[in-house]
């Protein structure tokens, strides 16, 4: 089975998008195969991150753009495998110029909370996702499969967190964030404690760190000493150069004059990708 990890924080604006990007890239750079899967909404923002959401968004339009994501989580999704056999997964993937692999969000995302809601055996409501990796994603032989979850907790969610069981929470320097983790980590227990299932916080990302200020260094050591296990080997600095590669469509990985901070940026997800593929495939 690949190893697989869900980012997830119930806060918008974290770096979720950013930090599954270039996690997965630093993995594909040493060595793994890697697929990347936006569950975060019809927004696309991880295809954004590489480029590819111009095609996809045509595509969209023309109503090509099918099958897609959302109809994985549908009754009829083994029908259109019957129909189309192999093409329905590979009409699925989008292939990268930085060597991951791209599952694209799609519109329907936006009405499969409410369709989930429909579905009263709890156990095949949230379990609809993780049928569809353990079926039709692992026999491809992906090393890791990376997901990006809604900034809230849906259905949608519920089902990558399923999936998933393991999660990365990136989380900036502020009270608020520091809550949502704390939050993160007792809905943890209750999924547990609930449906059987055991989801692990495998790493808590401090991204976004200034390090010229005295209030990043004392959150920095509030997160240390909270979650020893799961904290993040480096932080991931602020960076200007973060923001204007993903606006350009590529990870500060492509860059071909980074500045100071995206090259200790890259160093600490080098790093955190070895880190985090080492603790999710122990489990």
């Amino acid at each position: 089975m690949s190893a697989r990890v869900a980012s997830f924080l119930d806060k918008g604006g974290t770096g979720k998008t950013t930090s599954i990007a270039h996690l997965g890239v630093a993995l594909s750079e040493q060595g793994h195969d890697v697929l990347l899967i936006d569950l975060a909404g019809k927004q696309g923002d991880l295809a954004k991150s590489f480029g590819v959401w111009q095609g996809t968004q045509a595509a969209i339009e023309n109503d090509d753009a099918w099958p897609n994501i959302s109809t994985v989580f549908d009754d009829a999704w083994e029908t259109i495998v019957e129909k189309l056999g192999d093409e329905a997964v590979e009409e699925l993937i989008v292939q990268t110029d930085e060597g991951v692999d791209l599952i694209p969000a799609h519109p329907g995302l936006d009405t499969l909370d409410a369709e989930l809601a429909n579905i009263d055996d709890a156990s095949d409501r949230y379990s609809r996702f993780k049928q569809f990796l353990d079926d039709y994603i692992d026999p491809l032989g992906y090393d890791a499969v990376l997901i990006d979850l809604p900034g809230m907790t849906t259905n949608v969610t519920y089902n990558g967190l399923w999936a998933a069981q393991n999660v990365l929470a990136p989380v900036e320097m502020g009270p608020f964030e520091a809550e949502q983790v704390g939050a993160l980590r007792d809905d943890l227990a209750k999924v547990e404690a609930n449906f059987n299932i055991n989801v692990d916080l495998a790493m808590v990302l401090p991204n976004k760190v200034d390090s010229r200020t005295k209030l990043a260094g004392e959150y920095l050591d509030a997160y240390r000493e909270e979650y020893p296990r799961a904290i993040a080997p480096k932080y991931v600095p602020s960076s200007q150069d973060i923001r204007n590669a993903t606006e350009q469509g590529q990870s500060i990985f492509a860059l071909d004059n980074p500045s100071g901070t995206a090259r200790k940026a890259r160093d600490a997800y080098r790093t955190n990708a070895e880190a985090l593929i080492e603790r999710v495939s122990g489990n």
